[in-house]
């Protein structure tokens, strides 16, 4: 195998958070005094910045009310929450068919994995914990964790580093175009997969190594 290193984004990638999200939107467009996006709405945002997705939906780059909605949804199903909106977020994420095989056979063969994320940190490390397979990752470089946001590659740069790795050395996998630039950027290869909202059309502006149609098609075009 000629990775040494494969690295993931996480939402639309590995899991689906899909049902906190769209709650947390619900709440933080409730509290700005907007009617509720809907469910497809939000998957459309899925892979932005919590500032970038309203914006996105409404059309407002006012950035007192863009603090507001992050506030609102971090207090309500977000790293702030306690209760049910932080057991949703944790608990009801699923992760994707051949997630967990393929992070295994990856680390089976000594591949270094990571998960480079606009998602907090601490929220898919937890995420993780709860479905016993946190052993599966070495290293989460979450969102929190960054000054910018992808597509700059300061994330990607982040895990090559903690991992001692070298772009040509690893692979990283996202469902986004935002993922591709970020892979282009920090100078490692991509592989999309269409877990998400993006189509494979969307790919063909950048270079990518393979489009994967889920984790089962990626792991067997890896070979592990």
């Amino acid at each position: 195998m000629k990775y040494q290193g494969v690295f993931f984004d996480f939402d639309y990638t590995l899991g689906d958070s899909t049902p906190a999200i769209a709650e947390g939107y619900r709440l933080g467009f409730a509290a700005l005094g907007l009617d509720p996006p809907t469910v497809d709405d939000v998957r459309t945002t899925i892979g932005l910045t919590l500032a970038d997705g309203y914006s996105l939906l409404t059309g407002d780059h006012d950035p007192e009310r863009q603090k507001m909605f992050y506030r609102t949804f971090q207090d309500t199903v977000g790293v702030k929450a306690q209760g049910e909106g932080r057991t949703l977020m944790i608990e009801g994420t699923t992760l994707f068919p051949g997630a967990v095989e393929l992070l295994q056979a990856l680390k089976g063969r000594g591949v270094r994995t990571a998960i480079v994320s606009t998602k907090p940190g601490e929220t898919i490390r937890r995420i993780f914990e709860y479905q016993g397979q946190l052993e599966l990752l070495d290293l989460v470089v979450g969102g929190d964790q960054v000054f910018h946001s992808k597509p700059h590659p300061e994330g990607l740069q982040m895990a090559l580093e903690r991992l001692r790795l070298g772009s040509e050395q690893v692979l990283f996998c996202g469902d986004t175009v935002i993922d591709a630039a970020t892979a282009q950027a920090g100078g490692c290869e991509f592989c999309a997969v269409l877990n998400g909202t993006t189509k494979a059309p969307a790919f063909e502006r950048f270079p990518s190594v393979h489009i994967a149609q889920d984790l089962v098609d990626l792991k067997n075009w890896i070979a592990v």
